[in-house]
């Protein structure tokens, strides 16, 4: 059977798992854990951080517990983030983990695998090659519905009454493309916030990362390709999405709009020729049989 170049490397990332579990290979870079039950060795990660926000701070946050706890999947933790005072960088620095600006240098044979969580920067090639696991990437939503950088905004922009985390292999300079390593579904509440849905995913994301770590060899073993049916882009929120169209939107898509984006961006709409600013949106109110739409404007 023929394989191209990618197909050589993958195998032979796996082949060196293999061989560093039965303790026959010279290299040291992926170490298992000894235990007194039975069953088989625990991988230790040396891992490498990449990250900006809340969002992965949450995942940043249980990695560090992990360093920290008896269960040895952790073995090193250092961060990469950008320019600015940022969450994660603020994390990193208060528990004093290692901290390494973008884009990182000298990583070569000090890390097994990276971890991208709301990152926001195209990777290419040259680093990825650098970590024998790859790169993985915490995305929230399923893919590959509602790829790019707004994919919660966008979830509850349209309504969606299901959405999730997906685990992916990051491809190189291409952004929610790769090979799915890991999913969870993950219900949207009635009448949920951008923030509120954002923050729960966070969580469900940090767990399932973990998950995807413990058992990763296998995982990229079992990693299959996005669909091609079902893809859709989520870009980044700015001022124009925030004009209410009377003719055009229904009370249902406001209200998803309002919750989708309105904490951030006031919707805003024309009347009599003058921008009026939306303070509120109470939703749908029926009064002796009759609908209204209240709405409180500036």
């Amino acid at each position: 059977m023929w394989m191209d170049r990618k197909t050589d490397r993958v195998l032979l990332k796996t082949l060196n798992y293999v061989l560093n579990v039965l303790k026959f290979s010279p290299s040291p870079s992926v170490r298992t854990q000894s235990t007194c039950k039975p069953g088989p060795p625990r991988l230790s990660w040396r891992l490498l951080f990449f990250g900006t926000d809340q969002f992965a701070v949450e995942s940043l946050k249980l990695l560090n517990l992990c360093r920290h706890s008896n269960e040895g999947i952790v073995e090193k933790l250092e961060v990469v983030t950008l320019p600015g005072d940022l969450p994660v960088k603020r994390f990193a620095q208060q528990n004093q983990l290692a901290l390494h600006s973008w884009p990182p240098h000298n990583v070569e044979g000090q890390f097994d695998v990276g971890v991208v969580v709301s990152f926001g920067r195209l990777l290419h090639c040259g680093l990825i090659d650098k970590f024998p696991f790859g790169i993985l990437n915490v995305h929230p939503s399923l893919l590959p519905r509602w790829r790019g950088p707004a994919p919660v905004f966008h979830t509850v922009m349209h309504g969606d009454t299901v959405t999730g985390v997906t685990i992916i292999q990051i491809r190189p300079n291409k952004f929610d493309v790769g090979p799915i390593l890991n999913q969870e579904i993950h219900q949207v509440p009635k009448n949920c916030t951008a923030e509120d849905l954002g923050a729960a995913l966070a969580i469900k994301g940090a767990h399932l990362l973990l998950d995807t770590l413990m058992k990763l060899p296998e995982k990229i073993a079992n990693k299959r390709e996005q669909e091609l049916k079902g893809v859709t882009f989520a870009p980044k929120i700015n001022t124009s999405m925030s004009w209410i169209n009377w003719e055009e939107q229904t009370c249902d898509q406001i209200a998803c709009l309002c919750r989708a984006i309105g904490s951030r961006i006031p919707l805003r709409t024309m009347w009599m020729g003058k921008t009026l600013k939306l303070l509120d949106f109470v939703g749908k109110c029926y009064t002796s049989g009759n609908l209204y739409h209240m709405i409180v404007f500036d």
